[in-house]
């Protein structure tokens, strides 16, 4: 839901900077590569210490690469399928670091094993959510549904609780509980969409196996 809007908002508002890297002579797929690095190192390193505020600013510092990295090939005119599969192949690792991070932080320090589980459900379940459409594309149907949660919505919803909760340290009281609820929402939100592209797909693979067997001509 939120991909319709933000990605048209955010790529007004990044034209400027993608046209300067490209006058520096960087490429999109280094962009690309250098955006989950950063989003892994933000994640790794200080999610599974409990600094969520600044292990946030660091992931959001990067995770825009996945929009400059985009507008730079079309600036260029260099969309490829290779470009493609680089970015949606390092979102996939990239979503995997920060619920990844967050699991070694409730599996050690944040001393809740509930959590971590739900933090594992998370990082499964998105990406299945993801791989649903990629497959269902990749056998000829078009998936055609807008899930509940979709990756900019876990994203959002976790990065933006992540860096709230953070702010405990600096003595914001009771705002770490926000963390928890954000995972629960994520969780039960993948589910949801995960069922959405699953009945979805098996509606639209019904309909084109009906096809050949009442579409041919008579006579």
């Amino acid at each position: 839901m939120l991909n319709k809007y933000a990605r048209a908002f955010f790529t007004r508002v990044l034209t400027p900077f993608a046209a300067l890297l490209i006058r520096l002579g960087v490429s999109p797929d280094a962009v690309t590569l250098i955006g989950t690095g950063g989003v892994m190192a933000g994640a790794l390193v200080f999610y599974p210490q409990g600094e969520f505020f600044w292990g946030t600013v660091v992931i959001t510092l990067f995770v825009f690469s996945d929009l400059i990295d985009g507008n730079m090939a079309r600036q260029l005119g260099r969309s490829s399928r290779w470009g493609a599969f680089l970015d949606s192949t390092l979102d996939r690792v990239a979503d995997a670091a920060i619920f990844g991070g967050l699991a070694l932080w409730y599996a050690g320090g944040g001393d809740s094993i509930t959590l971590c589980a739900v933090t594992i459900f998370c990082l499964a379940s998105g990406q299945v959510v993801s791989y649903t459409k990629a497959r269902g594309e990749a056998i000829g149907l078009p998936v055609n549904v807008n899930g509940l949660v979709e990756r900019a919505e876990r994203l959002v919803i976790s990065l933006v609780a992540c860096g709230f909760s953070g702010l405990h340290k600096f003595g914001v009281p009771h705002i770490d509980k926000l963390l928890p609820i954000a995972l629960w929402i994520v969780a039960v939100g993948s589910l949801v969409t995960m069922i959405q592209r699953v009945v979805t797909v098996r509606r639209e693979a019904a309909e084109a196996d009906a096809v050949p067997a009442g579409g041919g001509e008579t006579g």
